[in-house]
């Protein structure tokens, strides 16, 4: 199908230059975008659609948001690095309101989602030599079959996908791999007294929206306590709101020991991620241990402080969940013959695509796209739709006709 659908010369020449000088290491939909607001994304062609991928949740406070942008470009004006060589008048206030907005005694900033998670890892592992006292070097942690936590060497060496594993090992030890969703598995691998950490996204997001039975995360949550072991949370993309809670933790009251975030930690604007843990914890990385060039900058600083504001301003885990409920209620009452499954939490959600055609997920993306609306395929057969927390029911409504008429061309 893809070869079907017309590109204009303009789009095309945007798409062979990017062909032609960068990397091959992603498969976009045939779309150059080049402008942004609130739910809507435009295209070079004029074309408006739908936003229904948010950057991965990075723009759960919607495109270009007038307060998130008005604080950067502020802040863009006046200092956007000086280096932890020196203090920045804005880390202070930042520390502080993110500490307090999540109830933890310190936050470690960084910059990309996975230098978060490598934070955290290390953390984990210098918390089981100098606290709990495993001997040097024996600390393992645990993660779980079909996670997401980026693609550095250290964190590939725990996924379960062939894609991102296969031709860049050797690979990194001290891990154990586990089934997700799986308790008893977890209660069997926290037997071994060198365990750490427990790794895990509340909601596997790239496995295509894989929502645990309840209860599994707070029964994980006492397990590890039970073992003297750290609950670490990866909420990169599950958290800000996006879940309709604002951590997806939050639905089952569990609070991680090591907390991560990232993404719409910015507003879809930069790179900021951080990780947030209390003093015990925390403060075994001493000077010179960790660090970032970029990490905790003041423009970083400014810009999350008023993302995060944004969020509690606006009420955003609230519509989320009120708005999941009913998108998920809706796409149900297509009972269309190519959604195997329905699943998610608040605004985070996916269709499992029941078709004979193993390309049918990307060629009803390349459906949605023509009638304005945009989405991409994980794992096959599974297409997320992950609007901003932004939109309105009304922006919903034409969201659901659009799936449900692109659905038919499956036929």
């Amino acid at each position: 199908m893809e070869n079907t659908i017309a590109l204009s010369e303009l789009t095309n020449s945007y798409i062979q230059k990017e062909e032609q000088f960068g990397a091959h290491n992603y498969h976009p939909l045939p779309v150059v975008l080049n402008k942004g607001e609130g739910v809507y994304l435009w295209d070079v062609d004029g074309k408006r659609y739908y936003d229904f991928l948010s950057g991965y949740s990075a723009v759960n406070q919607g495109h270009c948001h007038p307060k998130i942008i008005a604080a950067l470009i502020e802040q863009a004006q006046k200092l956007t690095l000086t280096s932890r060589a020196f203090h920045s008048d804005l880390l202070g206030e930042y520390s502080e309101y993110i500490t307090k907005y999540f109830g933890y005694d310190k936050v470690l900033p960084m910059n990309s989602g996975v230098e978060a998670v490598e934070t955290a890892l290390k953390l984990a592992r210098r918390w089981a030599y100098d606290v709990k006292g495993v001997a040097e070097n024996e600390a393992k942690i645990i993660t779980v079959e079909e996670n997401f936590h980026g693609r550095t060497i250290n964190v590939i060496s725990f996924s379960t996908d062939p894609t991102a594993k296969k031709g860049f090992g050797p690979f990194m030890t001290g891990y154990t791999t586990i089934p997700y969703n799986d308790l008893a598995a977890l209660e069997t691998a926290l037997q071994d007294k060198n365990v750490a950490a427990f790794l895990v996204e509340p909601i596997q997001g790239e496995a295509g929206v894989f929502v645990p039975d309840e209860g599994y995360l707070s029964k994980a949550y006492a397990l590890c306590k039970a073992a003297n072991v750290l609950f670490i949370g990866d909420e990169i993309q599950t958290g800000l709101a996006r879940t309709g809670k604002m951590l997806a933790c939050d639905h089952e009251n569990v609070r991680p020991d090591i907390l991560i975030l990232g993404k719409a930690l910015s507003g879809g604007t930069l790179p900021i991620s951080a990780v947030l843990a209390d003093d015990e914890v925390m403060l075994n990385i001493k000077p010179g241990e960790h660090g970032s060039t970029y990490g905790g900058n003041p423009l970083a600083c400014k810009v999350a402080i008023a993302s995060l504001q944004v969020l509690k301003d606006e009420q955003l885990a609230e519509k989320s969940e009120e708005l999941g409920n009913y998108f998920r209620a809706q796409l149900e009452a297509l009972n269309s013959p190519y959604i195997k499954l329905v699943r998610g939490k608040g605004l985070l959600n996916a269709i499992v695509v029941a078709h004979a055609d193993p390309n049918a997920a990307w060629n009803l993306c390349l459906e949605l796209k023509e009638n304005g609306l945009l989405a991409k395929p994980t794992h096959g057969d599974k297409i997320r739709f992950a609007p901003p927390l932004v939109i309105t029911k009304e922006q919903l409504d034409e969201c659901i006709a659009i799936i449900s008429k692109s659905l038919q061309a499956l036929a």
